[in-house]
């Protein structure tokens, strides 16, 4: 579709000298330190807290049940504030730890031990110790550094939300049918969407070399040959550890206490869920966002489309990055994935400069304002943008 354009077209950006400010503005950085790496423990330390916080006041909730008793009211406060703090928890391990270690931004800080490495996180029985979720880690490692950082808003992009979304937006569905798909789907997608299309990415990367017929989709039953994947590998782990081996562990307690854990794991995986959602889908997904019908053919030209295919939401403090997972960064992500969190904060006035050098929109707004947007998209109300010719 033609677009009237307020800021400069895409055809007429210099990429060449977009490149150079780019690589200047990073080249400026600096190495990693052991600063940056003491900035990644304590947002390691901020998650885990939240986490035990919400154990904690599951076994407040099991022990005034055993001593005094408690009202429902009172239990039901207690539970959804151990769900929340669970559920943050659960989505700083992956946002604030483990994206970041996985596009090794702190390899080459000095010293670094090797479990805060990309090659030595989560890696084979330490993903239960350093990142157990719905996917597995090499999975998510391709899907997202390879196929999304470097196909980005192209049709091998596997985050194309409104590609992946046109069954929905052809069918006859009612539109307020259509949203509540999308609100009461937000709550499941790591494991209705993330860990089947991790796995199949990646099953598809051999397959490839191999030169056999891609796999389009996978079963969800476990009697499937891909499904039995699927569950063996990427559900089964998940489920068992948090849903099953955690509420047993208050089994001292009664089975009260061990129904009570579990249900409040359920509702943290919402949370989680509904969270993650929140400040990852919105990122690339709006009819203000771009996509491009051919792979990018310079490295100026790849800066410019993650410019112009990303958005950023409010920054600027540990506090408010921590609970959006940094991904509030994602302009400056896309461009420099593999520099430590606590960089971001450093280079985002310089890459806004950069973006009005070049007359260059720099979108940053907030998180609920943008997945509002992202939902309309899905839904089918509005349609990403497209530049004439690319």
């Amino acid at each position: 579709m033609s677009v009237s354009h307020v800021y400069a077209r895409y055809e007429d950006i210099d990429q060449d000298q977009l490149q150079k400010d780019i690589e200047s503005a990073k080249a400026n950085v600096g190495a990693p330190t052991k600063e940056d790496f003491q900035h990644l423990l304590k947002l390691e330390k901020w998650g885990r807290g939240s986490t035990f916080f919400g154990y904690f006041l599951i076994f407040l909730v099991s022990i005034l049940e055993i001593t005094s008793g408690i009202n429902s009211f009172a239990f039901w406060i207690l539970a959804i504030i151990a769900a929340i703090a669970i559920g943050i928890g659960n989505v700083a391990r992956w946002a604030n730890v483990t994206h970041p270690i996985l596009h090794g931004a702190y390899d080459k800080v000095p010293d670094i031990p090797y479990k805060y490495t990309k090659a030595g996180f989560a890696r084979g029985k330490n993903r239960y110790i350093h990142w157990l979720d719905w996917i597995k880690p090499e999975a998510w490692e391709f899907e997202h550094n390879i196929m999304h950082h470097y196909h980005l808003g192209e049709d091998d992009d596997p985050d194309n939300v409104e590609r992946n979304m046109q069954w929905l937006i052809r069918s006859k569905t009612p539109m307020w049918l259509r949203r509540l798909f999308i609100y009461l789907f937000a709550g499941t997608w790591k494991f209705t969407y993330y860990a089947p299309n991790t796995l199949r990415i990646l099953e598809n990367k051999e397959r490839r070399k191999k030169k056999l017929p891609e796999v389009k989709s996978y079963e969800f039953s476990p009697f499937k040959k891909n499904g039995l994947e699927l569950w063996k590998n990427y559900i089964l782990p998940y489920a068992t550890v948090n849903f099953v081996i955690i509420p047993l562990l208050f089994l001292p307690l009664g089975w009260e206490a061990v129904f009570n854990a579990f249900i409040i794991k359920i509702m943290a995986e919402y949370v989680a869920n509904i969270h993650s959602f929140l400040v990852i889908v919105p990122n690339h997904s709006a009819g203000d966002i771009y996509q491009f019908s051919t792979p990018h053919k310079s490295q100026g030209e790849f800066y410019l489309r993650q410019i112009m295919g990303s958005v950023n939401y409010k920054t600027g403090t540990d506090p408010i990055d921590f609970a959006q997972g940094w991904l509030n960064y994602q302009v400056e992500h896309h461009i420099f994935p593999n520099i430590p969190l606590s960089q971001y904060q450093k280079i985002q006035p310089v890459m806004k400069e950069i973006c009005k050098k070049h007359n260059l929109e720099y979108r940053q707004e907030s998180v609920f304002k943008r997945i509002g947007m992202t939902v309309d998209l899905m839904v089918g109300k509005t349609k990403l943008l497209r530049v004439d010719g690319v």
